[in-house]
């Protein structure tokens, strides 16, 4: 695991996300939402909250990707 994406893994453990699973896959990391939730809306908002959430990052950026699904649909997205 390399420290950019410990470093992520780190913020979204600690945003307490109720039910969502975050795990490391490999160089990315894989995040499981409840079936209820709408990827559409998490999709939508993603770049404005990894922008706010990678304000104070000092480890190298390096292309991360995460892997999001819900249990009916999922959509990969790529932190640069």
């Amino acid at each position: 695991m390399n420290p950019y994406q410990q470093k992520w893994l780190d913020i979204l453990h600690k945003a307490n996300l109720k039910d969502w699973e975050i795990t490391p896959l490999g160089d990315d990391i894989h995040i499981t939402m409840p079936h209820v939730t709408d990827l559409k809306v998490i999709r939508d908002n993603l770049p404005t909250i990894i922008a706010q959430l990678s304000l104070d990052m000092d480890e190298p950026k390096q292309p991360l990707k995460l892997f999001i699904k819900n249990g009916y649909e999922e959509f990969e997205y790529t932190i640069h």
